[in-house]
């Protein structure tokens, strides 16, 4: 069955020595499918470019034992070199993960051959699908059209699909749905401000946080029922809160996502790998708190 559906990026839960706390890890991934997730992913709001090679593959061997063929699993193995970017890639598929994802290299500016032959070399690499990731929102540079067309004409699209994210996004998305005649399969990544949007332009699932992952499947059901009072009913506190995350970028996410975990009773702590860039302070935290109200009582 191709990837689909509600894909919450997962968060790292840290101990106080700094180590990935995997009892914590397990809880999240559990809570993720009891609330109706299709799957679990690792990506960016995993802290991965901060975890360090070790790390990175630690976590991938945490988040598919623990998942147990419940759902799908996408790892993302995003390098710096094609050759680490392919070794993360082997070793996510020999953990039986259902897909892996990646970013461009993001201290080097490359041209569209260069990346499409960096995306190319881990399609190849590998029998199960790579989703292609523009993450240019918060990190990196955006990826051309072209390269886009040219992988999915090279590999099918059982075996590359796409997660674009660069602004605007809609509009990029219709350009990309409309450039492959409908045959890209793809998905959001807003963390829900654009998922209405994206829904209807035709995405095949959504990677959103899993701090608001009640909220995000109450929405995609309601998107799938066409129950337009429901859907604006859930995506106008949702967009409110994602807002507050989007003002301070990855960290933003990070930051306030870990703050609504712990608030859940899902994390013992709120630890992120250092540096970080922002932290969240009183007054967001008192804003987010009346958002996070607003979500639950939608619910």
């Amino acid at each position: 069955m191709p990837l689909h559906g509600v894909l919450p990026v997962l968060h790292t839960p840290f101990d106080n020595s700094g180590e990935i706390d995997a009892q914590t890890l397990r809880n999240e991934i559990d809570w993720a499918f009891q609330t109706g997730a299709d799957g679990v992913v690792v990506a960016m709001v995993s802290e991965i470019l901060r975890l360090g090679y070790q790390g990175r593959k630690r976590l991938a061997e945490l988040v598919c034992e623990a998942s147990e063929a419940r759902g799908f699993t996408v790892i993302s193995v995003g390098a710096e070199s094609t050759t680490e970017a392919i070794e993360f890639a082997k070793h996510a598929e020999g953990l039986g993960a259902s897909a892996v994802m990646a970013i461009p290299p993001v201290a080097t500016s490359l041209g569209a051959k260069a990346t499409r032959d960096y995306f190319a070399g881990i399609a190849r690499s590998i029998s199960i699908p790579l989703v292609v990731q523009d993450a240019s929102g918060y990190v990196g540079a955006a990826i051309d059209l072209s390269v886009y067309t040219d992988l999915l004409e090279q590999f099918g699209n059982h075996r590359i699909l796409f997660k674009p994210e660069a602004s605007p996004l809609g509009p990029n998305l219709s350009k990309l749905r409309d450039a492959t005649d409908g045959q890209a399969l793809i998905f959001e990544g807003s963390g829900g401000i654009n998922l209405v949007d994206c829904y209807r332009r035709g995405i095949a699932g959504t990677m959103p946080g899993t701090d608001l992952l009640d909220g995000i499947v109450a929405l995609w059901w309601a998107l799938d029922d066409g129950d337009e009072d429901r859907i604006y009913q859930l995506s106008l506190p949702i967009c409110a809160l994602v807002a507050l995350q989007l003002q301070a970028g990855l960290d933003g996410f990070l930051s306030i996502e870990k703050y609504l975990l712990k608030k859940r009773g899902i994390f013992e702590n709120t630890i992120q790998v250092q540096p970080s860039g922002w932290q969240l302070d009183e007054e967001t935290r008192a804003e987010v708190d009346r958002l996070f109200a607003r979500i639950q009582a939608a619910l």
